[in-house]
């Protein structure tokens, strides 16, 4: 972070400081909520969760260097006191990002958020330093504080922002105002609780309604081949650029395919001219999220062979999306158990058959969480897909929603032992540790709270012998 004074802070804050022998004293390392994280310089933010007290680890921070404490109540050392930790936490993002002046670009979508967040952050720094959300910390308190790691040198800051409601995307972006708004989507994710499409559009669309005006910069970017996402234009008065295979789009693909392993080549065009790209991702569905990233970058003054090159040579930098490994004995096993909907399950299926051409593929499903009325249907969708897209063989994992995969599955005509409902990821292990053949590529995916990574990181530990090889 910028080097601020405690004083300062605590007036940003709007907080009392208590304890603190020099209010001239300056915070100069990053803030952070892990007390494990705290070093020299650094500002301990005390969240009261349900388990774990952070004001509790005052002492301990200060001894590793901390400066102060930010939380709800003195601690017996340098700490600045608020009623609200959490708004005093994006009040100080707020200032942070004001007082930078840096170039802030921010995304949301139902699904590919965090894979095309990690795409633009890798073309972006081709150009200028890039900071950028880790992993998929897109909330009230993970957003701050991704921004709060900004310094003067930072020439852009990219977001991924979060929704579970309406009114979510808006506070925000009021802690962090784009100036380049990209929606990816509007899907089934979360459908459960904001209660249908059309609301999770109103949330996503937030997102546009922040943006400056076009002739202050601001711009829109939006998925020519989404209706929800593609109206959102008479919702912002910042220019809109158009990603996607429509013929209006601005930035599109054209002789899309897939390489031998699963990863998409196509040419990119873009107003300022095309060039061809190679992706090292995995699955068609990364097409649009570059396609989302390419836009980003043109519009901040990148080429299209700069775009390209960048874009071919972008790497996973999350755990857990379709990470992709393969053990001495030729199994693949793709690792995309960080979360799951309907669409990226979709996606995950459509990926895994294009990478096992002439190999014999293992879908191992889990559950999609927060789907609300719609769940049966969604996950007797699944399981109908897998038939249909000639997996050979389908694990559902888990209770009544892995049941529904099952049951989709059986009713497209899935016999014999084609499919198989197990009870937990010891079970899922079990089988395919019985059954797994060398050549053969497993998908292992669900929605987090299943916890299904454990079935990969259980093939790959005791799978084979010899050294794992990491693709």
């Amino acid at each position: 972070m910028i080097a601020l004074s405690l004083a300062e802070i605590a007036e940003v804050v709007g907080g009392q400081m208590h304890d603190i022998p020099d209010p001239s004293a300056e915070v100069t390392g990053p803030v952070v909520r892990d007390s494990r994280e705290a070093g020299p310089g650094s500002l301990f933010v005390a969240f009261v969760g349900e388990r774990v007290d952070g004001h509790d680890f005052a002492s301990a921070v200060v001894e590793a260097g901390a400066v102060a404490v930010l939380g709800s109540r003195p601690v017996g050392v340098p700490a600045i006191v608020v009623d609200d930790v959490q708004a005093a936490l994006g009040a100080l993002a707020r200032h942070v990002v004001h007082r930078l002046g840096t170039t802030l670009v921010a995304l949301t979508g139902s699904a590919g958020k965090t894979s095309t967040k990690d795409l633009i952050a890798q073309v972006l720094q081709r150009k200028a330093p890039t900071v950028f959300t880790p992993g998929s910390l897109n909330n009230e308190i993970g957003l701050p504080l991704t921004a709060l790691t900004a310094t003067e040198e930072t020439k852009f800051l990219v977001l991924e922002m979060g929704a579970r409601g309406i009114g979510h995307i808006r506070y925000l972006t009021e802690l962090t105002p784009p100036r380049i708004g990209l929606v990816l989507n509007v899907g089934s994710a979360h459908i459960g609780e904001f209660g249908g499409r059309e609301q999770i559009a109103q949330a996503k669309g937030e997102l546009v309604e922040a943006l400056p005006p076009a002739d202050e910069g601001g711009a829109a970017i939006l998925n020519a081949d989404d209706a929800l996402v593609r109206a959102m234009a008479s919702r912002t008065k910042a220019k809109v650029i158009l990603f996607g295979e429509s013929d209006e789009a601005d930035v599109s693909a054209e002789n899309v395919r897939l390489t031998d392993s699963g990863q998409p080549s196509f040419r990119l065009h873009t107003p300022s001219g095309a060039s061809d790209v190679t992706m090292r991702l995995y699955g068609e569905h990364h097409v649009s999220n570059a396609l989302a990233a390419a836009a980003v970058a043109h519009e901040l003054g990148m080429s299209a062979d700069e775009i390209a090159t960048a874009l071919s040579e972008a790497g996973s930098l999350s755990r857990w999306r379709m990470e992709v490994t393969e053990r001495p004995d030729g199994v693949t096993v793709v690792n995309d158990a960080y979360n799951a909907n309907p669409e990226s399950m979709k996606a995950a299926l459509r990926a895994l058959v294009a990478m096992g051409k002439g190999r014999r593929t293992w879908a191992v499903l889990g559950k999609m969480a927060e789907l609300g009325d719609e769940a049966l249907a969604e996950h007797d969708a699944v399981g109908r897909l897998a038939v249909r897209l000639n997996v050979s063989k389908l694990v559902a994992v888990g209770g009544r929603e892995a049941a529904w995969l099952q049951l989709g599955a059986y009713n497209e005509g899935s016999w014999g032992e084609e499919s198989v409902h197990v009870s937990d990821a010891q079970a899922a292990v079990d089988l395919l540790r019985s059954e797994l053949r060398p050549g053969d590529v497993v998908l292992v995916k669900a929605s987090r709270s299943v916890g299904l990574e454990s079935v990969a990181t259980a093939l790959l530990e005791t799978g084979a012998e010899g050294e794992v090889a990491a693709r």
